[in-house]
This record gives structure tokens, C-alpha cells and sequence, in this order.
């Protein structure tokens, strides 16, 4: 089995060199510009970063904080240089500050996905501790780079670790369901929820997926699809609305989704739509399965009812493409992500292995495993 295996043809953020001048930057795909075309975008500035996150041009929450842990590496990188620049020495308190105050903007983006906050305070940590040593700031600098390069490496190495755990549940034949997209293009590997498909798939089984469109930003419909195609994996684009009527007919074996933020009971918070298929996934006896990195889990909040909920502008729901489909003035709700319970989750799978009820002790356990 060769390396190809466990990766992604898409490639979603990477570090990279200006080859004009040789300054760093960051490597993005626009994923707001998908599937009608295949825009790379060159960040140099924090808030270019933190723009590109907020709009939707980076989405998934764990390529979100791998692209935050360059984000922090790219700001300590642009102010050594611009005081190289002008000769003036950057000071470790300057550098420790300018990394904080980065990280507070990025993590102001969106405040839902934990691995945003998770991935920006390990960034901190490390200068920290490497900053007891008295190292020379330049660097520290570098070592900040290689800390973001380490987080995005073990992105890759646990979507195909969750894939691998994930795929023992798929039987060859299978109709699988899946909402938003949790694939390669949310992640820097080839997924959360769509990994075990991608896995089980490349092994010789033969699947068809169900794809909700998700609406309001269409993530299904303009993502999944995509990179289903891509892949070669039989696939079926629908409204959301048709989940249930899929399910009754019998043909859907199980589900699959990713999360943004799982808390300590084992309530998970995921694109808004979640919820209802977990109910109706229950009422129709079909297993619902959430597919997440451990930096997804979130300890500190004992159950959903404490997740923060993103909400996003108006225009997402009374818009399409720049049309307007609704009256003017007309009251809007629009919130990126809803709270599915954990009675209604079959198992959450992780790199380090799937997690069955109760989840409160054995999430809290998983945790404890290094």
C-alpha cells in the first residue's frame, strides 16, 4: 500500500516563500469559490488570515487551527523581518506580545470551532517554553514555523488514523449519508467524516453516499459533491429536507458527520442540520456516527448547553449568489451550528479509537491517553 493511499489529492493550506522576494506567507485554497473555479490565495499579513477565516475562505475546524498556527507564525515572521528591515532588534517581550495579541484576533473569527483556541494556545505554550531557554528570538521565530508544520503533520496522520477506525464500521454495499462537508477540504488530510469513506472505498468496497446540499452556504452542494467526484465515489446530491424521506425507504445504513466542538458529556456541536438528522436517524433506527480529532474535544464544558454558537449574517439566508430571495427587511436567524445531543450519537471515532457510551467517562479517559 503506497503513501497515496492515506492522502488527498486537494490540498487545503500550507506554509510557502514569496518567490519575488522570499518573504513567508501562507498558502490557501478559496474554498468560498468552489467548485466554479480553483483560486490559490497568498497570505502575508495576520489579518488577511483571520479574514480568510471569517469569510468562509478556510472552513472545518481543524484545517481552521492549522491555519490559525500559521497565522500565529506568520505574524512573528513578518515583525522580525520588518525590524530587520529598519536594523532594530525584536525583543522576546515584543515578539511573546505580538504573538498573544495575533491569537486574540484569530480566535475573535469564529467561536464555535475549538480547534481554533486549541491550536492558537499550543502556539503560545510553545514560544513559552522555548523562550525559558534564552534562545535567540530569530530563532524562536523558526521554531514557531515548525510548530505550526508539526500541527498541520498530525492533522494529516489522525484523518487517516479516524478513516482506518471509521471504515471497520462501513460494510461493502453501503448507502452512507453525510451533511456539510468534513472532508479533505476541512481538513489538511483527507477528512473527518468523509475519511472512512475515502478509506474504506480506496480498499475495495463499494459505496454510495448521500450528500445533503446544507444550506444555507451550500457546503454539501458545492464541497462534498466536489470532492466526491474527485475521488470517484459514487455520490447523490440532496436537499436537506429529503434526509427523512430517504431514510424511511430503508436504503441508508448509516451516517457520518464531523464536529466543531464535542463537550465532556459527549454533546457535539456541528453544522446547523445536525440535529435534525440525529433525530430523525434515531427514529429511524440508523446509526449516526461523528467523526473528530481530539482537539475537537472540549473538557471544559460539561455539556452543549455551554458551546458558543456562531451567528452569521443575514445575507447567508436571503441571498443566493448575489440574488435576493427574500422580502426586504424581513427578520433573519441564522446560526452556523446546532447542539445534537449525545443520547442520539451511535460512537465517536478519533485517532486514537472509537468512543462508545458513556461518554462523559470514556471521552474523559481518551483524553488521558498519551
Amino acid at each position: 500500500m503506497d503513501d497515496s493511499f492515506f492522502h488527498s489529492q486537494v490540498r487545503t493550506v500550507w506554509w510557502e516563500e514569496d518567490e519575488a522576494d522570499g518573504r513567508a506567507q501562507i498558502g490557501l485554497l478559496d474554498q468560498s469559490l468552489l467548485p466554479q473555479q480553483v483560486v490559490i490565495m497568498h497570505l502575508q499579513h495576520e489579518q488577511q488570515v483571520a479574514d480568510a477565516i471569517a469569510s468562509l475562505k478556510v472552513r472545518g475546524a481543524p484545517v481552521i487551527g492549522v491555519t490559525a498556527a500559521f497565522g500565529v507564525a506568520l505574524a512573528a515572521a513578518r515583525l522580525l523581518a520588518e525590524r530587520q528591515a529598519v536594523q532594530r532588534e525584536l525583543t522576546l517581550a515584543e515578539l511573546s506580545e505580538h504573538v498573544h495579541e495575533v491569537s486574540q484576533l484569530l480566535c475573535r473569527t469564529r467561536p464555535t470551532a475549538v480547534n481554533l483556541f486549541w491550536a492558537t494556545e499550543r502556539m503560545q505554550r510553545c514560544l513559552q517554553q522555548v523562550a525559558r531557554t534564552s534562545m535567540p528570538v530569530q530563532q524562536l521565530v523558526a521554531l514557531l514555523q515548525e510548530e505550526a508544520q508539526a500541527i498541520a503533520a498530525e492533522d494529516v496522520q489522525a484523518c487517516w488514523q479516524m478513516g482506518m477506525y471509521g471504515a471497520e464500521l462501513i460494510a461493502d454495499g453501503d448507502t452512507l449519508l453525510t451533511h456539510c462537508n468534513a472532508g479533505a477540504l476541512a481538513t489538511t488530510g483527507i477528512g473527518t467524516a468523509l475519511a472512512p469513506i475515502y478509506v474504506a472505498a480506496r480498499s475495495g468496497k463499494n459505496l454510495h453516499v448521500l450528500v445533503d446540499e446544507t444550506r444555507p452556504v451550500l457546503q454539501g452542494a458545492r464541497l462534498t459533491a466536489w470532492e466526491l467526484q474527485q475521488e470517484g465515489i459514487p455520490l447523490t446530491l440532496i436537499t436537506d429536507n429529503m434526509a427523512g424521506h430517504f431514510m424511511r425507504q430503508g436504503n441508508i445504513r448509516s451516517i457520518f458527520v464531523g464536529a466543531d466542538r464535542i463537550a465532556a458529556n459527549g454533546d457535539v456541536a456541528n453544522k446547523i442540520g445536525t440535529y435534525s438528522l440525529a433525530v430523525l436517524a434515531h427514529a429511524h433506527q440508523i446509526p449516526l456516527y461523528v467523526v473528530a480529532p481530539c482537539s475537537t474535544i472540549d473538557l471544559s464544558l460539561p455539556s452543549g448547553d455551554q458551546i458558543p454558537i456562531e451567528q452569521r449574517k443575514p445575507e447567508e439566508v436571503t441571498t443566493l449568489y448575489g440574488t435576493s430571495i427574500a422580502p426586504a427587511g424581513v427578520a433573519v436567524a441564522n446560526p452556523a451550528f446546532d447542539v445534537t445531543p449525545h443520547p442520539y450519537i451511535s460512537a465517536i471515532i478519533t485517532e486514537k479509537g472509537i468512543v462508545r457510551p458513556p461518554y462523559r467517562e470514556n471521552l474523559r479517559e481518551l483524553d488521558t491517553e498519551h
